[in-house]
Parts: structure tokens; C-alpha cells; sequence
């Protein structure tokens, strides 16, 4: 439990800090986060299957799984759905790192697939786009850090539309 407990705070670090940054130039945490509400005939199980097959076609391997809402259910806490999903590509990870370390907390890329008070499930990851623009890169890595964008979200759009 505790190794759980102890991803999940490493999993919101940079989302922390970028809360932080982000409120001294009055943007709030919604503006650093991509959401696509998944559509009404996919069911969540569904979308996980098509993240998952999509993920595997672009050659980006799934690095962790935590089904948070397991963990809580355990514990007598009642929680809608709550997973969060780990993916690299970790030749693209390594570059990133070799340039500068600080890219190191922002890896693995995740994907949270959770259901909002009323009912609605989405799925949720960093706006890679803000990371990009303040990130100053060598093109060779811009290249890399857009194709990493671009994955994330093709595998999140196949998850919202059950896109096999």
C-alpha cells in the first residue's frame, strides 16, 4: 500500500509544481491539463482496451497501472473510477534526460481515466503543449517532445472514442 500511496505522490509532483508556477502567471491547474470526456457509447472498460491497443501500435509501452479506486475501495473509501495509466518510449526518454534532468518529472507520460461526480468518465493527462513552449529545445529533441504529444493524445482519442 504504501509503495501505491508512495507512486501516486511522484505521479503529482509536476502537476504540483506546475500548479505552483502556473498561479504566479493567474492560470489555474485546468489550463496545464488536456481532457477528453470519453463518448457515451464507450464504456470505460472499453476505452482502457483501445488505450491499450494503441498504445502497443505506436510502440509505447505501458510502464505502470494504478487502479486508485481499488486501492481506496480496500480501505473502506468509497470512490468512483479512478486509474492511472503509465506510458514511454524510453529511447525518447533517455535523449530528453541526457539534454536535462528536470524532463525526468515529467516522465513516464500519464493518462488517468477517472468518472466525475456525475457520472461522465474522461480521461485526463498534462498539456504537453505548456511543457513544450517553456522548454527550449534543440530541434532534434523538439521533434522527439512533439512526437511524444502527439502520441499521448492519439492514444487518448482512441480511448474516448473506442477507436480500435
Amino acid at each position: 500500500m504504501r509503495k501505491i500511496l508512495l507512486s501516486l505522490l511522484i505521479a503529482l509532483l509536476p502537476l504540483t509544481f506546475l500548479a505552483t508556477q502556473t498561479h504566479a502567471q493567474s492560470m489555474t491547474i485546468a489550463d496545464t491539463v488536456l481532457k477528453m470526456p470519453l463518448a457515451e457509447d464507450v464504456s470505460m472498460d472499453e476505452a482502457v482496451e483501445s488505450m491499450m491497443l494503441r498504445a502497443n501500435a505506436l510502440n509505447f509501452k505501458m510502464v505502470a497501472h494504478l487502479p486508485l479506486y481499488k486501492e481506496l475501495e480496500s480501505m473502506g473509501v468509497e470512490a468512483k473510477r479512478i486509474e492511472i495509466f503509465q506510458f514511454c518510449d524510453a529511447r525518447i526518454a533517455n535523449e530528453m534526460i541526457k539534454e536535462n534532468i528536470d524532463f525526468s518529472a515529467y516522465l513516464p507520460c500519464r493518462i488517468t481515466l477517472i468518472e466525475d461526480q456525475e457520472g461522465q468518465a474522461w480521461l485526463t493527462t498534462l498539456d504537453l503543449n505548456k511543457v513544450i513552449e517553456m522548454a527550449d529545445l534543440p530541434p532534434n529533441l523538439m521533434e522527439h517532445a512533439v512526437k511524444v504529444r502527439d502520441t499521448i493524445e492519439e492514444i487518448m482519442t482512441a480511448g474516448a472514442t473506442g477507436d480500435l
